[in-house]
Protein backbone atom coordinates (compact mmCIF):
# COMPACT_ATOMS: atom_id res chain seq x y z
CA UNK A 1 0.00 0.00 0.00
CA UNK A 2 0.96 3.67 -0.23
CA UNK A 3 2.03 5.68 2.58
CA UNK A 4 3.15 9.07 3.69
CA UNK A 5 6.85 8.72 5.46
CA UNK A 6 8.82 10.95 7.08
CA UNK A 7 12.34 11.32 5.97
CA UNK A 8 13.32 14.30 7.65
CA UNK A 9 13.24 17.63 8.12
CA UNK A 10 10.70 19.10 5.56
CA UNK A 11 11.64 15.47 3.94
CA UNK A 12 8.54 13.39 3.30
CA UNK A 13 7.94 10.61 0.49
CA UNK A 14 4.54 8.57 -0.55
CA UNK A 15 6.11 5.21 -0.25
CA UNK A 16 4.76 1.87 -0.58
CA UNK A 17 4.90 -0.42 2.40
CA UNK A 18 3.71 -3.40 3.32
CA UNK A 19 0.29 -3.89 4.04
CA UNK A 20 -1.22 -3.66 7.81
CA UNK A 21 -1.72 -6.73 9.88
CA UNK A 22 -4.25 -7.76 12.36
CA UNK A 23 -2.28 -6.64 15.79
CA UNK A 24 -4.32 -8.87 17.97
CA UNK A 25 -7.89 -10.50 18.24
CA UNK A 26 -8.57 -7.04 19.33
CA UNK A 27 -7.63 -5.66 16.14
CA UNK A 28 -8.97 -4.34 12.49
CA UNK A 29 -8.22 -3.29 9.50
CA UNK A 30 -9.67 -0.16 8.04
CA UNK A 31 -9.55 0.85 4.44
CA UNK A 32 -9.16 4.42 5.05
CA UNK A 33 -11.65 6.58 3.06
CA UNK A 34 -10.21 10.25 4.13
CA UNK A 35 -7.26 11.53 6.29
CA UNK A 36 -6.14 15.33 6.94
CA UNK A 37 -2.87 17.09 8.07
CA UNK A 38 -3.11 18.27 11.71
CA UNK A 39 -0.91 21.18 12.89
CA UNK A 40 0.78 18.26 15.55
CA UNK A 41 1.90 16.37 12.08
CA UNK A 42 4.53 19.41 11.84
CA UNK A 43 6.29 19.13 14.98
CA UNK A 44 7.27 15.77 13.08
CA UNK A 45 7.15 17.56 9.82
CA UNK A 46 9.79 20.64 11.26
CA UNK A 47 11.88 18.23 13.29
CA UNK A 48 11.09 19.74 16.26
CA UNK A 49 10.08 15.95 17.63
CA UNK A 50 12.16 12.99 16.71
CA UNK A 51 10.43 10.94 13.87
CA UNK A 52 12.46 10.49 10.99
CA UNK A 53 11.02 7.00 9.19
CA UNK A 54 7.47 7.37 10.86
CA UNK A 55 4.26 6.77 9.17
CA UNK A 56 2.39 10.27 9.63
CA UNK A 57 -0.85 10.90 10.29
CA UNK A 58 -3.26 10.72 13.21
CA UNK A 59 -7.43 11.61 11.50
CA UNK A 60 -8.72 9.17 9.85
CA UNK A 61 -11.64 7.81 8.80
CA UNK A 62 -12.92 4.44 6.66
CA UNK A 63 -14.33 1.05 6.23
CA UNK A 64 -13.67 -2.38 8.44
CA UNK A 65 -11.84 -4.67 6.15
CA UNK A 66 -11.20 -7.25 8.71
CA UNK A 67 -11.83 -7.50 12.10
CA UNK A 68 -10.47 -10.01 15.08
CA UNK A 69 -12.72 -12.49 16.95
CA UNK A 70 -12.67 -10.58 20.13
CA UNK A 71 -14.01 -7.26 18.95
CA UNK A 72 -17.52 -6.57 19.21
CA UNK A 73 -18.30 -3.04 18.60
CA UNK A 74 -18.04 -2.91 15.18
CA UNK A 75 -17.86 -5.63 12.02
CA UNK A 76 -16.46 -5.65 8.47
CA UNK A 77 -18.14 -3.21 6.56
CA UNK A 78 -18.85 -0.51 8.84
CA UNK A 79 -17.39 2.64 8.15
CA UNK A 80 -15.44 4.16 11.37
CA UNK A 81 -13.93 6.73 12.96
CA UNK A 82 -10.71 6.27 14.61
CA UNK A 83 -9.01 8.11 18.08
CA UNK A 84 -5.73 10.18 17.28
CA UNK A 85 -4.57 9.29 21.17
CA UNK A 86 -4.51 5.74 22.35
CA UNK A 87 -3.08 3.33 25.06
CA UNK A 88 -3.19 -0.36 25.97
CA UNK A 89 -7.01 -0.15 25.58
CA UNK A 90 -7.83 -2.68 28.29
CA UNK A 91 -7.30 -0.94 31.55
CA UNK A 92 -10.24 0.64 33.14
CA UNK A 93 -9.83 4.36 31.86
CA UNK A 94 -8.83 3.21 28.28
CA UNK A 95 -12.31 1.22 28.36
CA UNK A 96 -13.98 4.22 29.20
CA UNK A 97 -12.58 6.54 26.98
CA UNK A 98 -9.79 8.21 28.70
CA UNK A 99 -6.80 6.80 27.60
CA UNK A 100 -4.95 9.79 28.73
CA UNK A 101 -5.16 8.22 32.26
CA UNK A 102 -3.62 4.88 30.85
CA UNK A 103 -2.72 3.15 34.06
CA UNK A 104 -0.18 1.62 31.95
CA UNK A 105 0.73 4.55 30.94
CA UNK A 106 0.84 3.49 27.39
CA UNK A 107 -0.45 6.65 26.04
CA UNK A 108 0.66 7.73 22.40
CA UNK A 109 -0.36 9.55 19.41
CA UNK A 110 -1.03 7.31 15.91
CA UNK A 111 1.65 8.51 13.47
CA UNK A 112 3.82 10.02 15.84
CA UNK A 113 5.91 6.95 16.77
CA UNK A 114 7.44 3.80 14.38
CA UNK A 115 4.55 1.72 16.64
CA UNK A 116 1.64 2.97 15.68
CA UNK A 117 1.68 3.75 12.01
CA UNK A 118 0.01 6.86 11.02
CA UNK A 119 -3.10 7.35 8.76
CA UNK A 120 -1.92 9.22 6.04
CA UNK A 121 -2.39 6.01 3.76
CA UNK A 122 -4.31 3.50 1.83
CA UNK A 123 -5.00 1.09 4.93
CA UNK A 124 -4.23 1.06 8.84
CA UNK A 125 -4.25 -1.38 11.81
CA UNK A 126 -5.86 -0.44 14.82
CA UNK A 127 -5.66 -2.40 18.04
CA UNK A 128 -8.63 -2.62 20.73
CA UNK A 129 -11.00 -1.18 18.27
CA UNK A 130 -13.41 -1.62 21.34
CA UNK A 131 -11.74 1.49 22.73
CA UNK A 132 -10.50 3.40 20.43
CA UNK A 133 -13.10 3.66 17.27
CA UNK A 134 -16.68 4.35 16.62
CA UNK A 135 -19.25 3.46 13.74
CA UNK A 136 -19.67 6.97 12.00
CA UNK A 137 -23.13 7.95 12.84
CA UNK A 138 -25.96 9.00 10.47
CA UNK A 139 -25.61 12.42 9.64
CA UNK A 140 -21.77 12.86 9.97
CA UNK A 141 -20.25 14.65 7.15
CA UNK A 142 -17.00 12.98 6.31
CA UNK A 143 -15.25 16.31 7.08
CA UNK A 144 -17.17 15.88 10.58
CA UNK A 145 -16.20 12.51 11.09
CA UNK A 146 -12.30 13.77 10.51
CA UNK A 147 -12.65 16.57 12.56
CA UNK A 148 -14.04 13.93 15.70
CA UNK A 149 -10.96 11.92 15.24
CA UNK A 150 -8.79 15.02 17.13
CA UNK A 151 -9.16 18.03 16.49
CA UNK A 152 -12.50 18.93 17.09
CA UNK A 153 -12.11 16.94 20.62
CA UNK A 154 -9.04 18.76 21.15
CA UNK A 155 -10.70 22.49 21.13
CA UNK A 156 -13.38 21.16 22.86
CA UNK A 157 -11.42 19.83 25.75
CA UNK A 158 -9.58 23.07 25.90
CA UNK A 159 -13.00 24.80 26.38
CA UNK A 160 -13.94 22.48 28.97
CA UNK A 161 -11.08 22.65 30.64
CA UNK A 162 -10.94 26.49 30.67
CA UNK A 163 -14.13 26.55 33.04
CA UNK A 164 -16.31 28.95 30.90
CA UNK A 165 -18.89 30.54 32.57
CA UNK A 166 -22.20 31.96 31.08
CA UNK A 167 -21.29 35.67 30.68
CA UNK A 168 -17.13 34.79 30.72
CA UNK A 169 -14.26 36.49 28.28
CA UNK A 170 -12.21 34.17 26.64
CA UNK A 171 -9.44 34.24 24.79
CA UNK A 172 -8.08 31.63 22.54
CA UNK A 173 -4.40 31.84 21.14
CA UNK A 174 -4.02 30.77 17.82
CA UNK A 175 -6.57 30.19 15.31
CA UNK A 176 -4.71 27.22 13.34
CA UNK A 177 -7.64 23.83 13.03
CA UNK A 178 -7.41 23.46 16.96
CA UNK A 179 -7.75 26.63 17.43
CA UNK A 180 -10.70 27.00 15.51
CA UNK A 181 -12.46 24.24 17.30
CA UNK A 182 -11.83 25.70 20.79
CA UNK A 183 -13.75 29.19 19.27
CA UNK A 184 -17.08 26.80 18.60
CA UNK A 185 -16.62 24.76 21.40
CA UNK A 186 -16.14 28.23 23.31
CA UNK A 187 -19.47 29.41 22.47
CA UNK A 188 -21.26 26.36 23.88
CA UNK A 189 -20.63 27.55 27.46
CA UNK A 190 -22.34 31.12 26.75
CA UNK A 191 -19.39 33.49 26.76
CA UNK A 192 -19.85 36.95 26.50
CA UNK A 193 -16.82 38.22 24.46
CA UNK A 194 -14.14 35.84 23.10
CA UNK A 195 -10.97 37.27 21.45
CA UNK A 196 -9.44 35.35 19.11
CA UNK A 197 -5.21 35.95 18.77
CA UNK A 198 -3.25 35.04 15.53
CA UNK A 199 -0.98 36.84 13.69
CA UNK A 200 -2.39 35.67 10.08
CA UNK A 201 -5.08 38.16 8.79
CA UNK A 202 -6.81 35.58 6.86
CA UNK A 203 -7.18 33.49 10.34
CA UNK A 204 -8.36 36.47 12.09
CA UNK A 205 -10.85 37.19 9.45
CA UNK A 206 -12.05 33.56 9.62
CA UNK A 207 -12.19 34.26 13.27
CA UNK A 208 -14.50 37.10 13.27
CA UNK A 209 -16.82 35.23 10.85
CA UNK A 210 -17.20 33.12 13.67
CA UNK A 211 -18.30 35.69 15.73
CA UNK A 212 -14.86 36.75 17.51
CA UNK A 213 -13.15 39.44 18.42
CA UNK A 214 -10.19 39.23 16.37
CA UNK A 215 -6.76 40.04 17.72
CA UNK A 216 -3.41 40.64 15.64
CA UNK A 217 -0.63 39.77 17.76
CA UNK A 218 1.96 40.77 15.57
CA UNK A 219 3.40 44.01 16.61
CA UNK A 220 1.46 44.20 20.30
CA UNK A 221 1.38 40.98 22.77
CA UNK A 222 -1.82 39.71 22.83
CA UNK A 223 -1.77 40.28 26.77
CA UNK A 224 -1.01 43.89 26.28
CA UNK A 225 -4.76 44.16 24.28
CA UNK A 226 -6.80 41.85 25.87
CA UNK A 227 -5.76 44.09 29.09
CA UNK A 228 -6.42 47.24 27.14
CA UNK A 229 -10.13 45.29 26.19
CA UNK A 230 -11.35 44.62 29.67
CA UNK A 231 -10.28 47.60 31.34
CA UNK A 232 -6.81 46.49 33.21
CA UNK A 233 -8.78 43.35 34.47
CA UNK A 234 -8.18 41.05 31.97
CA UNK A 235 -10.05 38.08 30.34
CA UNK A 236 -11.65 34.96 32.70
CA UNK A 237 -10.34 32.61 30.45
CA UNK A 238 -7.59 31.98 28.29
CA UNK A 239 -7.21 28.47 25.51
CA UNK A 240 -3.40 28.17 24.09
CA UNK A 241 -3.86 26.01 21.10
CA UNK A 242 -0.70 26.58 19.64
CA UNK A 243 2.07 25.19 21.98
CA UNK A 244 4.78 27.78 21.72
CA UNK A 245 6.43 28.69 25.00
CA UNK A 246 5.38 32.59 24.54
CA UNK A 247 2.15 32.05 24.32
CA UNK A 248 1.91 29.74 26.97
CA UNK A 249 3.26 32.57 29.03
CA UNK A 250 1.74 35.34 27.71
CA UNK A 251 -1.67 33.94 28.35
CA UNK A 252 -0.78 33.91 32.05
CA UNK A 253 -0.19 37.29 32.05
CA UNK A 254 -3.98 37.92 29.89
CA UNK A 255 -5.65 35.90 32.63
CA UNK A 256 -7.78 38.29 35.55
CA UNK A 257 -7.18 36.99 38.82
CA UNK A 258 -8.83 33.57 39.90
CA UNK A 259 -9.08 33.03 35.80
CA UNK A 260 -8.13 29.24 33.84
CA UNK A 261 -5.91 28.95 31.41
CA UNK A 262 -6.25 25.74 29.24
CA UNK A 263 -3.69 24.39 27.38
CA UNK A 264 -4.14 22.21 24.36
CA UNK A 265 -1.16 23.19 21.99
CA UNK A 266 1.25 20.73 21.92
CA UNK A 267 4.06 21.34 24.50
CA UNK A 268 6.52 19.25 25.48
CA UNK A 269 9.16 21.54 26.77
CA UNK A 270 10.33 20.16 30.24
CA UNK A 271 11.86 23.25 30.90
CA UNK A 272 9.75 25.65 30.45
CA UNK A 273 9.81 28.99 32.52
CA UNK A 274 6.70 30.08 33.93
CA UNK A 275 5.59 33.13 35.95
CA UNK A 276 5.28 31.65 39.15
CA UNK A 277 5.00 34.98 41.22
CA UNK A 278 2.04 35.92 38.67
CA UNK A 279 0.73 32.50 38.87
CA UNK A 280 0.46 32.74 42.56
CA UNK A 281 -0.59 35.93 43.66
CA UNK A 282 -3.58 35.89 40.71
CA UNK A 283 -4.39 32.71 42.05
CA UNK A 284 -4.35 31.03 38.44
CA UNK A 285 -6.03 27.68 37.95
CA UNK A 286 -3.45 26.06 34.82
CA UNK A 287 -4.44 22.87 32.47
CA UNK A 288 -2.39 20.91 30.11
CA UNK A 289 -3.36 18.16 28.74
CA UNK A 290 -3.37 15.87 25.75
CA UNK A 291 -7.43 15.10 24.08
CA UNK A 292 -8.77 11.88 25.50
CA UNK A 293 -11.17 11.66 22.11
CA UNK A 294 -13.21 8.85 22.90
CA UNK A 295 -14.69 10.59 25.99
CA UNK A 296 -15.94 13.33 24.24
CA UNK A 297 -18.12 11.48 21.22
CA UNK A 298 -20.98 10.95 22.81
CA UNK A 299 -21.08 14.38 23.66
CA UNK A 300 -20.18 15.85 20.18
CA UNK A 301 -21.66 13.66 17.76
CA UNK A 302 -25.16 15.14 18.43
CA UNK A 303 -23.99 18.78 18.71
CA UNK A 304 -23.04 18.04 15.06
CA UNK A 305 -25.73 16.11 14.32
CA UNK A 306 -28.26 18.84 15.35
CA UNK A 307 -26.08 22.22 13.66
CA UNK A 308 -25.26 23.58 16.95
CA UNK A 309 -21.71 23.34 15.84
CA UNK A 310 -21.05 23.15 12.03
CA UNK A 311 -17.11 23.16 11.83
CA UNK A 312 -16.79 21.36 8.06
CA UNK A 313 -15.57 24.84 6.37
CA UNK A 314 -12.28 24.71 8.18
CA UNK A 315 -11.12 22.38 5.50
CA UNK A 316 -9.92 24.64 2.53
CA UNK A 317 -8.67 22.06 0.60
CA UNK A 318 -8.72 18.77 -0.92
CA UNK A 319 -5.82 17.04 -1.96
CA UNK A 320 -5.03 13.46 -2.96
CA UNK A 321 -2.65 11.31 -1.17
CA UNK A 322 -0.25 11.50 -4.17
CA UNK A 323 0.15 14.75 -3.49
CA UNK A 324 0.87 14.30 -0.15
CA UNK A 325 4.09 16.33 -0.36
CA UNK A 326 2.75 19.96 -2.13
CA UNK A 327 0.00 19.26 0.74
CA UNK A 328 2.66 19.63 3.56
CA UNK A 329 3.97 22.95 2.01
CA UNK A 330 1.00 24.34 1.52
CA UNK A 331 -0.40 23.60 5.03
CA UNK A 332 2.73 24.79 6.27
CA UNK A 333 3.05 28.12 4.90
CA UNK A 334 -0.55 28.75 5.10
CA UNK A 335 -0.07 29.44 1.13
CA UNK A 336 -3.67 29.86 -1.05
CA UNK A 337 -5.68 30.80 2.25
CA UNK A 338 -5.26 26.95 3.44
CA UNK A 339 -6.49 25.91 6.71
CA UNK A 340 -6.70 22.36 6.87
CA UNK A 341 -6.43 20.27 4.11
CA UNK A 342 -8.28 16.66 3.51
CA UNK A 343 -5.89 13.50 2.00
CA UNK A 344 -8.11 11.57 -0.32
CA UNK A 345 -5.95 8.06 0.45
CA UNK A 346 -7.77 6.49 -2.67
CA UNK A 347 -5.75 8.95 -5.54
Amino acid sequence: MRAVILQGPRQIAVETVPDPTLPSPHGIIVQLEATAICGSDLHLYHGDLPGDGVQLGHEGIGTVVEAGPSVTSVAVGDRVLLSAVVACGICGPCRSGDPVCCVRSMINAVGTVPQYPGAQAEFIAVDHADAFVRKIDAGLTVEQAVLLTDILPTGYLGAKMADIRPGASVAVYGLGPVGTMAVHAAKLFGPSVIYAIDNDPDRLLAAAELGAQPIDAREIPASQQLMEATGGRGVDAAIEAIGHDSTVTDATYAVAAGGTVSVVGVNLNMALPLPMGLMFFKRLTVRAAFAAIPGTWDALVPLLQQGVIVPDSIFTHRMGLSEAVAAYELFDTHGDGCRKILLDPSS
